[in-house]
């Protein structure tokens, strides 16, 4: 940014990571958890994320603090470690994921409303989807106004939404009952869960949607008023949320047995609350999800922008992405990322999409870049680049970019076969706009190894393409 007037602070950063993460994902997070595992498993699941979300929110506190000329973080690691194919893939994979997001916050913003106004339905209903697109409009116009103007907004929405959620944990501390926690405890009354095992790999998929945004400091790297601030905001941020969703999905699991949550609507927290208080819980916690994501629809739509933005500058994106109103922000990315999400936003009224289906297909879509971006962690110390003279600090870093990287690959195997085709059909169009952006500078578009990691991804593409048609693959 030209303007320090519009650099971020601390408090402005941790609020960024904190409202990306903490948007809706905590408030169906009793269902959603349920849906896929007993307690006991449910436990281990959360032991395994926070092992390795808390490593991969040192990756990148690592990579702001020994890469400081690399901004955007999760974009620029990878094209940096692996060439600018990668690099772009990072960006458009984490792009699509950011939107996907969006169209998933707004089906929840209006089924919750639903509660109150049953013509909303559960979010995709035509009512819902008008209800919806006014929302997103005024977001964009107001996101148009400023960056700083909308991080400040973004700052008052994390503090309001902590209200209900502390709460609900007060309450649910309160009414938490061991018997019903240590029921089966192990999910083998229910068939349908399956083994311990696939139990912790189905739960997999929602503990990362619900820390997606620990990286929103590292995207917002260029505009942070002090470096060092960076890498503060993505630890702290990361603990504090990870306290609260733990509390949020285990004492919920001592209020109501796992069968009965795994059929609760969503917002599933409103109901356990209600279950426990009375309607005024439900309406209390659907006022403060509404609030929550009012914030997370801002976290979201800045960092759509921004991520395209940065690519952009960097030549891995299209010139015309870089263009920024009076206001400096990137007006044309705004306009792309918030077009996309009205179609996806129609889209829903013709193949029922709900939000747990577009919660699992945004969540796949952003493993690629955690993947690359703890790739690029291990290799630097590997190299023992940025490292002369301190290698005790290099073996440390060595060791929880290798957990990282491992809890990455595990994520991609939990994610399972459907979700990883499906990634490779929105993985591929990107294509068009990096031949586009080499072009622009008279460069080839593929190396001959990008080449065959293209057309591996046209494969899963094609083979995805058929699924849905053939009904094998489904959203």
């Amino acid at each position: 940014m030209s303007s320090s007037a519009q650099k971020l602070r601390l408090g402005a950063l941790i609020a960024l990571v904190v409202g990306s993460m903490v948007g809706g994902g905590i408030f169906s997070l009793p269902q959603n958890m349920a849906n896929s595992a007993g307690a006991g498993a449910v436990l281990i699941g959360w032991a395994i994320t926070a092992v390795g979300m808390l490593t991969l929110a040192f990756v990148f506190q690592t990579l702001a603090n020994r890469k400081p000329e690399l901004d955007s973080g999760v974009y620029a690691y990878a094209k940096a470690g692996f060439g600018d194919y990668m690099g772009f893939s990072s960006a458009w994979g984490y792009w699509i994921s950011a939107w996907l997001g969006n169209v998933s916050y707004f089906v929840l913003l209006f089924s919750t409303l639903g509660y109150f106004f049953p013509v909303f339905g559960e979010g995709n209903t035509v009512a819902a989807v008008i209800g919806a697109s006014l929302v997103l409009w005024g977001v964009h116009f107001l996101v148009l106004r400023g960056i700083k103007e909308a991080a400040f907004i973004n700052t008052i929405t994390t503090i309001a939404k902590m209200v209900p959620l502390v709460l609900f944990i007060v309450i649910a501390a309160i009414a938490f009952k061991m018997d019903v926690f240590t029921a089966d405890f192990w999910g083998q009354g229910n068939p349908q869960l399956g083994s311990v095992m696939d139990q912790v790999r189905n739960m997999m998929l929602v503990t990362v949607w619900v820390f997606i945004g620990i990286e929103g400091a590292s995207v917002y790297s260029a505009r942070a008023e002090k470096r060092s601030d960076v890498g503060k905001a993505t630890v702290l941020g990361f603990v504090g949320v990870l306290l609260l969703l733990v509390l949020v999905n285990v004492l919920s699991l001592g209020i109501m047995h796992q069968a009965e949550l795994a059929g609760l609507k969503n917002p599933s927290m409103a109901y356990v609350l209600e279950h426990v208080v009375g309607r005024w819980g439900a309406i209390f916690i659907s006022v403060g999800l509404i609030v929550s994501l009012a914030g997370a629809l801002l976290s979201w739509t800045l960092l759509c922008a921004e991520i395209l933005f940065a690519a952009a500058k960097d030549h891995t994106m299209p010139d015309f992405l870089k263009k920024e109103n009076a206001n400096q922000v990137p007006a044309n990315a705004l306009w792309l990322t918030n077009g996309l999400i009205q179609l996806f936003l129609v889209v829903t009224l013709f193949n029922n999409s709900t939000y747990l289906s577009l919660l699992y297909l945004a969540t796949s879509m952003i493993l690629v870049p955690y993947l690359w971006s703890a790739a690029y962690a291990v290799l630097l110390a590997l190299r023992g680049e940025t490292y002369e003279n301190a290698s005790g600090e290099r073996n440390k870093d060595l060791l929880i970019g290798g957990i990282a990287l491992v809890y990455a690959i595990w994520l991609v195997y939990a994610g399972g076969m459907q979700y990883l085709l499906l990634s490779a059909l929105l993985y591929a169009p990107g294509a068009i706009l990096f031949a586009k952006a080499k072009r622009e500078q008279n460069q080839p578009v593929f190396t001959t190894v990008e080449k065959l990691i293209f057309a591996a991804v046209v494969i899963g593409a094609i083979v995805a393409g058929y699924g849905l048609y053939d009904g094998f693959l489904s959203l």
